[in-house]
């Protein structure tokens, strides 16, 4: 195949949001611990993940961020400012609430009745999370490789404002890319057909021409393998896989991208 493109997803191949998660509850933990000396912040870590999951999952809203690509954990520090769809206004409308009762709820999981330390702590998520934007090691000095020997293309799911204010928390990423395709934006996520024929239409390439390169097989992979292109599966932790989805190439990093794309 002859590579003309490369498109890439964002969270977790890119930026590294899984640690940047975990980052802020370990903070958000340790001071709920500090203000009540009986809080393990590893119990509260996981009651809170538990209960923000159950939570989001009962609003009305949740099959479209299920569509769109908008986790849980992406909603305890979202705006929801962006996005024409009225869905996004309801979230707008929710996400204070969600915060605080997603918090509320998991100190009542360690027998902590206190909503109003509940308030605060999802306060200080929403406020310390955007201060953790951490990237890759390798990111750059493989993006510095291709830049101006492929056209470069971001095809990320979430909220147009929060996929936004992620990549403004490292503002030299986004000028690698010749065009920035958000879910929220286009109206339909990773893995529909569609958002892969948007993004190669913008970008004026065949099928054959292209290569996705993410660490979710269920978006990435599963989206591209659809349309036909090649893609490159981040399996960056060593997870094993079943036949269902099958990657055309699968690596630790990004560094084998190079002898792919050349070979």
């Amino acid at each position: 195949m002859t590579v003309k493109a490369v498109l890439f997803d964002l969270d977790d191949t890119l930026l590294w949001d899984e640690r940047s998660v975990k980052e802020t509850f370990e903070a958000v933990c340790s001071e709920a611990a500090k203000q009540v000396p009986a809080i393990h912040p590893q119990e509260l870590e996981e009651a809170v993940r538990r209960e923000a999951r159950a939570l989001y999952q009962s609003y009305e809203t949740f099959p479209f961020t299920q569509m769109i690509g908008i986790n849980p954990f992406e909603g305890l520090w979202a705006r929801f400012t962006g996005g024409k769809q009225e869905e996004f206004r309801k979230l707008e409308r929710l996400a204070p609430g969600y915060r605080t009762e997603a918090w509320t709820r998991g100190l009542s999981a360690l027998g902590v009745d206190n909503p109003e330390l509940g308030f605060r702590l999802g306060e200080m998520f929403f406020s310390e999370r955007r201060n953790r934007p951490i990237v890759y090691e390798e990111t750059f000095s493989v993006l510095d490789r291709l830049k101006g020997k492929y056209k470069l293309l971001l095809l990320t799911n979430g909220s147009p404002d929060l996929q936004q204010e992620k990549m403004d928390g490292v503002p030299e990423l986004a000028g690698y890319f010749d065009h920035i395709v958000i879910s929220g934006d286009f109206g339909e996520g990773k893995p529909a057909p569609s958002i892969f024929r948007h993004a190669m239409e913008l970008l004026g390439i065949e099928t054959h021409e292209g290569i996705m390169v993410g660490d979710k097989l269920t978006t990435d992979i599963l989206g591209s393998n659809r349309v036909g292109m090649k893609n490159l599966w981040l399996n960056r932790h060593g997870v094993s896989r079943d036949d269902s989805i099958v990657p055309a190439y699968e690596a630790a990093d990004l560094e084998p991208l190079f002898r792919i794309i050349e070979s």
